[in-house]
């Protein structure tokens, strides 16, 4: 096996298996963010004593939901696209295509990632991730850290995604099925 193949192979099973934790991590936020929408619910209505924490729980739990399931969506590219009838293109066209979509994500999640790392004048303490950590949540004793992280791990996860995107270009293309296969008359 060729090294590049060799390395297209590691980057597309590194990218499965962050997708598949990334859906683990979502549906488990939307059981939290639900649970807690419930309780306060039942807990307003019924009980007449609604506790403080339920709602910012639900809201953090819905920024975590939301970004796990968008790196979800971007490997499975089922995100919102442009012109969506590109993905199925092949050849020549197919990989021009990739590489557009995979440069497009790219500038938007790494300069994302830039400013969650460093701050003004570069400086990691003004950084997104360093201010919430100087932070505490309202109603849970949490530091904002524990949330906000979610923005940048989501956004290294798509990294890998589009890497492995881009890998796969080397890899040779899958043969048709037999619903792709025109028949022809006998």
């Amino acid at each position: 096996m060729s090294m590049g193949r060799h390395i297209a192979l590691g980057l597309d099973r590194l990218s499965v298996q962050l997708n598949r934790l990334a859906l683990v991590m979502a549906v488990i936020a939307v059981a939290v963010m639900m649970g807690a929408a419930s309780w306060q619910v039942i807990a307003r209505y019924l009980l007449a004593q609604p506790p403080i924490w339920t709602e910012e729980l639900a809201r953090f739990s819905m920024v975590w939901a939301g970004m796990m399931g968008a790196s979800c969506a971007f490997r499975l590219k089922v995100d919102p696209i442009l012109f969506p009838e590109a993905l199925a293109m092949r050849g020549p066209l197919g990989v021009l295509t990739t590489l557009v979509r995979s440069f497009g994500a790219l500038i938007f999640v790494l300069v994302t990632i830039w400013f969650c790392i460093f701050g003004a004048g570069m400086d990691p303490t003004r950084g997104y991730i360093a201010r919430l950590a100087g932070r505490q949540a309202e109603t849970m004793d949490l530091p904002m850290m524990v949330f906000g992280i979610a923005i940048p791990l989501a956004f290294a996860i798509i990294v890998i995604h589009i890497l492995a995107d881009i890998a796969r270009l080397a890899l040779p293309a899958p043969a048709p099925s037999a619903d792709t296969i025109p028949e022809t008359a006998a």
